[in-house]
């Protein structure tokens, strides 16, 4: 499928890219080169109803299993403090920011890997960049808080934008959601943020249905019109228990599945809970797809 530009669009995105259709990104002192291989982003939920099972109720417990990841060699460990299941109630500020601060300020003294932070307001990504995060994950896309990108632009770091239809669900999804990643973009650029520090996710789950989340996956690579590398998070999420009629904790074969033809389909990071597993899934993956030497 591909992706119609209006004029001002085009020459915007070509001025943005400059010589580089994708460019390399620079996460605090890691640069992530997209293609060569795919990187693994660590989940580290502070929040205990969260979908997965995986909820942790310490600042401990979460600085324990981010530096798990970090051993297991993860590129990036993603903190969040506010469940994103279906129909879970939104927390409020000060709650978000007394469940992820200490935890990134933490992670950020113990270990040498890149953070983000899994939020979609203003004042707690902003707490966080302070607290030593380095990436903004917004599962929202800007619809939520356009001043993200502000943000993003201005402390000059990357901003994952997710295409998220719990607001109005959509008939076809992969037009759907090119259109929302593509007006995401932008607003990012409009903000000032750098065309290589945009990355995109397809938001797997989030107001699509179950053949639609499959769809999604199937047709991943055409995600690619967008120029931006790929995030996927398929981890433990209900699409793989509705196909395999498995509850959450015997996920992850599925798991591996969904990320093997997702690398195949063009995913530059997989969004994991099984890190272990999932990075040798990558490198089996990788030496398929990419050639990557072993």
């Amino acid at each position: 499928m591909s992706i119609r530009l209006t004029k001002a669009q085009l020459a915007k995105w070509r001025k943005a890219r400059g010589g580089s259709s994708v460019g390399v990104t620079r996460c605090g002192n890691i640069s992530f080169r997209w293609g060569e291989r795919t990187y693994v982003m660590g989940i580290v939920n502070v929040s205990p109803d969260s979908f997965s099972g995986d909820g942790l109720s310490t600042v401990e417990l979460a600085v324990a299993q981010g530096k798990r990841f970090a051993e297991n060699g993860v590129d990036i460990i993603d903190v969040g403090g506010e469940s994103t299941r279906p129909n879970s109630n939104p927390i409020s500020i000060d709650e978000e920011l007394r469940r992820v601060i200490p935890v990134l300020e933490k992670l950020a003294a113990e270990v040498n890997v890149p953070l983000s932070v899994d939020t979609y307001k203003y004042e707690v990504a902003r707490r966080a960049l302070d607290a030593g995060a380095q990436m903004l994950n917004d599962i929202w896309g800007l619809k939520a808080e356009p001043k993200l990108a502000v943000l993003a632009a201005k402390r000059n770091v990357p901003i994952i934008l997710m295409s998220n239809q719990r607001d109005k669900q959509q008939r076809h999804i992969v037009p759907a959601v090119l259109s929302d990643l593509k007006r995401a973009i932008d607003l990012a650029l409009d903000a000032g943020v750098k065309w290589e520090d945009i990355i995109i996710d397809p938001g797997i789950g989030f107001g699509k249905t179950l053949e639609q989340n499959l769809e999604l996956v199937r047709r991943l690579d055409e995600l690619r019109a967008l120029g931006r590398p790929i995030l996927l998070g398929t981890s433990r999420k209900s699409m793989i228990g509705l196909v395999l009629d498995l509850p959450l904790d015997q996920r992850v074969e599925g798991t591996a599945a969904s990320v093997a033809i997702g690398i195949a389909k063009g995913a530059d990071i997989i969004r994991v809970h099984d890190v272990h597993q999932m990075m040798r899934v990558c490198r089996m993956s990788d030496a398929i797809v990419r050639g990557e030497k072993v």
